[in-house]
C-alpha cells in the first residue's frame, strides 16, 4: 500500500480528514446564477469580470490556483501584477455567453499538472503574459467574428510573442492534513530582465452577514511578520512566508461605492491590495493590520531565462523553523505521488500516454469544488439583507426550493462550467474510481439525495435550468463504478453503495415513465437531452411547432436505463434474492420499450426506418400524418447502448427471474422476437438483452463505421458527414429547417452555440460506443465479425473494433509522426515549443475531421474518460504502433 493509497485509507476511516482542504475554489464566481440578483435572469451583466474585483460573494469564492477548507470558510488563491496590467490578476478572464462569437471561453492559458486524490501534491502552470494583458483586444475581436469565424484566443493576440511570458508553476505538499506548504516558481522566458508582484492571498468567505457565523473571523499580522487567520469554527491557523514581504490587510467586503454609487459600510473594502499595488493608494487599507482579507506582496525583478521562488506554509499548530520543512516535504510528497501514479500505470510503457493519463486524472481532481446553492434562501433574500426581485420568484429555479447543495462536487470545468451537471458527473465518476472510488460513489449518491434530487424523482440538470433533462446515465455510472470499486477489493461488492443508488434510482425512473412518456405508449420525449442543437430545432420546445416530438435517443436511453436497473438489481442478487423480482420489473420495461419502437401505440409506425437501416426521431402535428426527422445524428446510434450480455449460470439461480423470462417466451412471441435473442446462448454461454438484433445491429453499424458518415480518424462524429453533401431541410408549420455536417464550431446560436453536436467527436458518446461494442463481443466472442471500415474488406471482432475506435479517441492527444498533437490543430507555439508541446489540454469536444481541441479548453471531467481508454488498453499484450504512440491489443 503506497503512502497516499494509506491517506486515502485514513481519510475514510475518519482517522485524519486529508481532504479537508483542496482545490475547492472555482476560477469563476462571477456571471454564475448563484451571483445573480437580477429580475430578468441576466446573469453574465449581473456581476462582471470586471466588477468582481470589488465585489464581496455571497455564495462561493474565485481564484488562481486556489485552495480552500471543505466548508470554504478561508480561502488561498494566487495574484499577480507584471506592472502593465489596469489591475491585478487575482481571477481568470474570459468572455461572457453574449460577448463570445461562440458563447463563453476562458481567455487565458493554464495547465492541471498533477494531483494526488488526497491532494497531498498538487501542481499547475499558469501563464502570464509580461505586456499589458489585452483584456480589451479580445473583446472587440471576439465581437467583431461571426458564427462562422474561429474564437479569437489569448495566444492569436501576440502578447507571447518572443517568449515575454513568466511561467508560474504553484505547487502544494500536505505536510499533514491542516498543515499546508505552497511554492510558485516563477521562470522569467522573456530575452530580457522582467518584474513581476506576487501575491498569495488569503481571506475568509463572507458568511458574517447571514449568521452563519457567530463572531466576525480574522486575519491579522503577528510580530515574527506571519499571519494569523481565526475564526470560531475553524480555530487559528498561521502562515510563515519565505523572505520579507509586504503584507497588507483589508476586508471581504464590497465597494459599494465604485460599483452602485452609494457610500461603502466598510471602510477597507475588497479591492483595496489591487489599489495600493497598482495605484499606490493606500486610503482602504487597514493601518492596523488586520481584517478578513490578507495579501504577501513580493517584488520580483527576474533576470532572463532565469526564475523565483515564493515559498509559504499554513499550518494549525506553528512549529519552530516551519520553512525549512517545506523543500523536504514537497519531494517526498511529488515522490509518493509518482509511487502512487507508477501502480496505477504499471503496464503504460509509453512515457507519453503516462503523461496523457496523468495529466487528465489531475485535471478532475483539480476541478473539485466547494458548491453552495440553497434555493429557497436565493429566492427570498437573506434576512435582513437586500431583497430579490419579485420577478425571481417566478422565475429561474423556482420549483426547486427544496434543493440544498453544500458539498465538494466534481465539477465539468471550473472556468466555464463552474456549477455540476448531471451527466458529465456521471461520466467523471467512471475514471475517477480508477483512483478513489470512495469520491467517485460518493459523488454518485450526491445526486440522489432528498436535498438534492426533486420530490418528484428529477435529478437537478444544471444551475442555469435545474428542471432540463439530461440523458439517464447515472444508473449506468453507479453499476460500471460498483464493478471498478468491486475489482479493486478483490471481488467484494459494496452492497451498501448499490443497495442506496438503486432505491433512488427507481424513483428516477418512476419520474422518467411519469412525465416523459406522458400518453403511456413507452416512447419517451426528454426534449433536448443535453445534446444541444443535434436537432433541426430546440427538441425541449417542440410545442412551440404545434407538434410532439418522439425521440429515439430519449426512448433508446430509457431502454439501458432499465437494463442498467436490471443489471444493478442482478447484482444484488448476490446479496438478497429478493431482487430478482427488481430485476423482473426492469426487464419487462425493456421489452415494452422496445415492442413501442417498433411500432408506436399499434399504429404502426416505427422509430426505425427500412429505407435508411437507420433509427430517426418521428415528428407528430395534429392533424397531419407523422414526420419522420431523417437526420443522420449519434440520435440513430444511442440504440446500440442498450446491450446487456448475463452469463447463463445466474438464470438457474434466480428461479422467479428465469420464470418470468420463461413466460415472456410463451405468452408474448412478437416481443420476445424483437429483441437480440436469450434462447440462443453465445460464447461461454451467455445471453443477451439488447435492442438490436442481427441485421439491425449490423446495418446501425455498417453506418457507422463508414469513413464517409460517422467514423473519423480521430473517432465517432455526432452527426453523419453525409450531410456535408446533403444538408437535411424540413418544413414546420411554414417555417424551414436545415442541419448540415459541421464538423468544427457551431454556426448556430442554439443553447448560446457553445457547444456543437452537428459533427464534432465528443469522448462520452464514444465511450459509451466502445463499451457496448465490447459488450457485444462478449456475448458473440470472436465467432462474429464486422466490416471496419465500411468498404475496406478487412474484418474484425466488435471487441477490436472497440480497441481501434479507442485509439482513435486517444490519438488526438498523441504525437503523431511530425511530433504534433492534433487537439492543437495548427498553432504552433503549442506544437513545437519546448514550454507548451508537453502539457495538455482536455477540450470539450473535437473537430470531426482533423481532432483540433474545441469549446470549453479546460474541460476535463468527461474528456477525462481518455484516461480510462488508456487504462484499458495497456491490459493487452501485444504492442502495435499507432502515429507515434505504442499501444497495445490483443
Amino acid at each position: 500500500m503506497s503512502a497516499e493509497h494509506k491517506r486515502l485509507k485514513e481519510d475514510r476511516d475518519f482517522i485524519k480528514h486529508w481532504k479537508k482542504w483542496g482545490p475547492y475554489l472555482t476560477e469563476r464566481q462571477w456571471g454564475t446564477v448563484r451571483e445573480d440578483y437580477s429580475p430578468d435572469g441576466s446573469a453574465w451583466e449581473n456581476v462582471t469580470h470586471d466588477d468582481a474585483r470589488s465585489k464581496a460573494y455571497r455564495w462561493g469564492e474565485e481564484g488562481i490556483a486556489g485552495i480552500s477548507d471543505y466548508k470554504q470558510k478561508l480561502c488561498l488563491a494566487w495574484a499577480f501584477w507584471n506592472g502593465k496590467d489596469p489591475f491585478i490578476k487575482e481571477r481568470l478572464f474570459g468572455l461572457t455567453g453574449n460577448q463570445g462569437n461562440h458563447g463563453e471561453d476562458v481567455k487565458e492559458i493554464y495547465y492541471y499538472l498533477d494531483s494526488t486524490p488526497t491532494h497531498s501534491y498538487m501542481k499547475m502552470l499558469y501563464k502570464y503574459p509580461q505586456a499589458e494583458f489585452p483584456y480589451q483586444k479580445l473583446i472587440e475581436e471576439s465581437k467583431r467574428r461571426g458564427k462562422t469565424d474561429p474564437e479569437f484566443e489569448l495566444i492569436d493576440t501576440g502578447v507571447f510573442d518572443d517568449d515575454r511570458y513568466f511561467d508560474i508553476f504553484i505547487e502544494y505538499a500536505k505536510h499533514d492534513f491542516e498543515d499546508i506548504i505552497a511554492k510558485a516558481t516563477i521562470h522569467n522566458r522573456g530575452p530580457e530582465k522582467a518584474t513581476i508582484w506576487v501575491m498569495p492571498t488569503f481571506w475568509f468567505r463572507k458568511t458574517w452577514f447571514t449568521g452563519h457565523e457567530p463572531f466576525m473571523p480574522k486575519i491579522s499580522l503577528t510580530k515574527s511578520n506571519r499571519i494569523k487567520a481565526f475564526s470560531p469554527k475553524s480555530g487559528n491557523y498561521s502562515v510563515s512566508f519565505e523572505g520579507n514581504p509586504d503584507i497588507r490587510f483589508c476586508d471581504n467586503e464590497t465597494n459599494r461605492e465604485r460599483l452602485y454609487g452609494i457610500p461603502n459600510e466598510r471602510n477597507f473594502t475588497k479591492d483595496a491590495i489591487n489599489d495600493f499595488v497598482v495605484n499606490g493608494d493606500e486610503s482602504k487599507l487597514n493601518p492596523a493590520f488586520h481584517g478578513t482579507k490578507a495579501a504577501a506582496i513580493y517584488k520580483l525583478e527576474i533576470p532572463a531565462g532565469e526564475s523565483a521562488v515564493v515559498n509559504l506554509r499554513m499550518q494549525h499548530q506553528l512549529d519552530d523553523n516551519p520553512l525549512e520543512a517545506c523543500d523536504p516535504c514537497l519531494e517526498q510528497r511529488k515522490k509518493e505521488a509518482d509511487e502512487f501514479y507508477s501502480k496505477l500505470q504499471h503496464r503504460v510503457t509509453d512515457p507519453d500516454l503516462k503523461r496523457i493519463q496523468r495529466q487528465a486524472f489531475a485535471g478532475m481532481m483539480w476541478s473539485k469544488q466547494f458548491y453552495y446553492y440553497d434555493v429557497e434562501r436565493w429566492l427570498e433574500g437573506d434576512p435582513g439583507r437586500y431583497v430579490p426581485p419579485k420577478e425571481r420568484k417566478k422565475g429561474r429555479n423556482h420549483h426547486w426550493r427544496h434543493l440544498q447543495n453544500y458539498d465538494i462536487i466534481s465539477m465539468p470545468d471550473k472556468w466555464e462550467y463552474p456549477w455540476y451537471a448531471a451527466w458529465d458527473l456521471a461520466f467523471h465518476c467512471i475514471p475517477i474510481a480508477r483512483i478513489d472510488p470512495e469520491f467517485a460513489k460518493d459523488q454518485l449518491l450526491l445526486l440522489l439525495n432528498e436535498w438534492y434530487m426533486h420530490p418528484n424523482g428529477q435529478i437537478p440538470a444544471y444551475e442555469w435550468n435545474f428542471s432540463d433533462v439530461n440523458p439517464p446515465v447515472h444508473a449506468y455510472a453507479v453499476q460500471r463504478v460498483y464493478q471498478i470499486d468491486k475489482k479493486a477489493n478483490g471481488g467484494k461488492g459494496d452492497q451498501e453503495f448499490l443497495e442506496r443508488a438503486l432505491h433512488k434510482l427507481m424513483l428516477n425512473f418512476t419520474w422518467w415513465v411519469n412525465q416523459k412518456d406522458s400518453d403511456g405508449k413507452n416512447i419517451f420525449e426528454g426534449g433536448f437531452l443535453g445534446l444541444d442543437n443535434i436537432s433541426l430545432f430546440d427538441r425541449s420546445h417542440a410545442q412551440h411547432y404545434q407538434g410532439k416530438l418522439e425521440q429515439a435517443d430519449a426512448t433508446s436511453w430509457m431502454a439501458m436505463f432499465s437494463l442498467n436497473m436490471l443489471r444493478i438489481s442482478l447484482d444484488l442478487c448476490e446479496f438478497n434474492k429478493v431482487y430478482q423480482f427488481t430485476a423482473t420489473k426492469f426487464l419487462e420495461h425493456f421489452l415494452y420499450i422496445a415492442g413501442a419502437m417498433n411500432n408506436i401505440s399499434a399504429e404502426h409506425i416505427s422509430l426505425w426506418d427500412d429505407d435508411d437501416s437507420f433509427f430517426y426521431d418521428i415528428f407528430h402535428v395534429p392533424g397531419k400524418e407523422s414526420k419522420k426527422m431523417k437526420v443522420r445524428s449519434i440520435v440513430g446510434l444511442i440504440p446500440l447502448f442498450a446491450v446487456e450480455p448475463i452469463r447463463e449460470d445466474l438464470f438457474d439461480q434466480l428461479p422467479e427471474f428465469k420464470k418470468r423470462l420463461d413466460f415472456f417466451l410463451r405468452e408474448k412471441p412478437k416481443l420476445a422476437a424483437l429483441v437480440s435473442s436469450w434462447i440462443q446462448p453465445g460464447y461461454d454461454k451467455r445471453r443477451l438483452f439488447s435492442l438490436l438484433r442481427g441485421h439491425r445491429m449490423k446495418s446501425v453499424l455498417h453506418k457507422m463505421l463508414d469513413s464517409e458518415e460517422f467514423l473519423s480518424e480521430f473517432g465517432i462524429r455526432s452527426l453523419s458527414k453525409f450531410h456535408q453533401r446533403h444538408p437535411y431541410t424540413m418544413k414546420i408549420n411554414g417555417d424551414t429547417f436545415s442541419i448540415k455536417y459541421t464538423p468544427g464550431e457551431s454556426d448556430t446560436r442554439m443553447f448560446g452555440g457553445n457547444s456543437n453536436w452537428r459533427g464534432p467527436i465528443w469522448f462520452p458518446i464514444n465511450y459509451l460506443i466502445i463499451e457496448s461494442l465490447k459488450k457485444f463481443d462478449f456475448y458473440y466472442g470472436g465467432d462474429f465479425s464486422i466490416e471496419y471500415p465500411t468498404g475496406s474488406g478487412n474484418f474484425m471482432t466488435m471487441d477490436l473494433i472497440a480497441k481501434e475506435l479507442s485509439m482513435r479517441c486517444i490519438k488526438i492527444f498523441t504525437k503523431d509522426e511530425n511530433g504534433h498533437r492534433p487537439v492543437y490543430g495548427n498553432q504552433q507555439k503549442f506544437q513545437n515549443d519546448p514550454h507548451f508541446k508537453d502539457y495538455i489540454l482536455f477540450y470539450e469536444y473535437f473537430h470531426g475531421d482533423n481532432g483540433k481541441g474545441l469549446g470549453a479548453s479546460h474541460q476535463t471531467g468527461w474528456t477525462g474518460l481518455v484516461a480510462e481508454m488508456i487504462h484499458k488498453f495497456y491490459k493487452e499484450k501485444t504492442p502495435i504502433k499507432y502515429g507515434a504512440a505504442t499501444l497495445f491489443r490483443s
